[in-house]
């Protein structure tokens, strides 16, 4: 397995948070808010503002332009990969330059991530060759609130790093001017243990790595990347707030 551990952008300190956001407002536990701006014109909702800090793309993102909601089949079989069933809903904010705050609508947001094995689709690596198939990948467009949901499954592991899904958010892909975020989701750990020791997951044991062990988590602001999971009858589903700058 390739290692992804090369670092894409920084982590903001509490000093640039404060700064870009215009509030000093703790971070909430539920959501990793920095802080929260509203908008000057009288009457208008309160939108918040999360700053997130961008992570690595690692070396798995395959741009087929594969635009659906449920990812968890390889389109050219119409099978699914098997694992125990994810929602997750992005909600993408944008922040302007006059620090206005609101929901960014027309977004492109990719997700990607290994089966519950550790294989990803669409590339070749030195324990497997997917080459070709396109399996827990795929593109939603943000709708007027900022939304993007994909139906997916809880992803497995891999020697080196911990659970997390691979995102990217793009305002406009097809152009130099647009902006792009690239950054992961991860997940508590005592719900990761309890996934994983059930089929069809990989149980490594101690040779998992674990949120704490994981350079890129530890490094680049893991812990404000952790998807916020709830169980409901049918899996889980989780909700993950960011915003991005635009001009």
């Amino acid at each position: 397995m390739l290692n992804d551990d090369a670092s894409v952008g920084r982590l903001l300190t509490r000093r640039e948070a404060v700064a870009l956001l215009g509030l000093a407002v703790p971070a909430a536990s539920g959501a990793h808010v920095f802080g929260q701006a509203s908008s000057s014109r009288p009457g208008e909702p309160v939108v918040p503002c999360v700053v997130q800090p961008e992570q690595t793309e690692g070396p798995y993102f395959v741009d087929r332009m594969l635009q659906r909601s449920d990812v968890r089949t390889d389109p050219a079989t119409g099978v699914a990969r098997p694992g125990l069933p994810l929602w997750i809903t992005f909600q993408v904010s944008r922040l302007s330059a006059d620090g206005r705050c609101a929901p960014l609508a027309g977004a492109h947001v990719d997700v990607w991530h290994c089966d519950a094995k550790g294989i990803y689709s669409g590339v070749k690596d030195p324990n497997f060759d997917t080459v070709g198939e396109q399996f827990l990948r795929g593109y939603q467009i943000t709708d007027s609130k900022g939304a993007a949901s994909f139906r997916t499954i809880y992803p497995g592991w891999y020697r080196g790093r911990a659970v997390h899904v691979h995102f990217k958010v793009r305002t406009e892909p097809s152009e130099e001017r647009g902006q792009e975020f690239t950054s992961q989701l991860y997940f508590d750990e005592g719900l990761t243990d309890r996934v994983l020791s059930r089929e069809p997951y990989s149980v490594g044991g101690s040779e998992r790595t674990r949120n704490e062990a994981d350079g890129i988590f530890r490094r680049e602001g893991g812990a404000q990347l952790i998807l916020p999971v709830r169980e409901r009858e049918d899996g889980y589903a989780g909700e993950f707030s960011l915003a991005i700058r635009t001009a």
